[in-house]
């Protein structure tokens, strides 16, 4: 799954577009290495998100095309 869908179906990101331009911006790392939002996202990646001072990281637990709110947290394992 593309990292933007990723994001956006995780609900880590509310929408694709923000996702989208997040990556365009180089606001998220896998890995260590800064991605682009066609990266293919794969269980037990490390993702990083920078907002400003903050930054998010966590860890791709499961994939799922199609997901309701209440699992969401299935999907992601929150580090620090």
């Amino acid at each position: 799954m593309r990292l933007d869908k990723f994001l956006k179906v995780s609900r880590v990101i509310k929408r694709r577009t923000v996702a989208n331009e997040a990556c365009d911006a180089g606001r998220i790392v896998v890995n260590g290495k800064t991605a682009k939002a066609s990266y293919d996202v794969k269980i037990n990646d490390i993702i990083e998100i920078k907002y400003g001072e903050k930054i998010i990281k966590f860890k791709v637990k499961e994939i799922q095309n199609v997901v309701k709110k209440a699992d969401t947290e299935a999907m992601v394992e929150f580090i620090e």
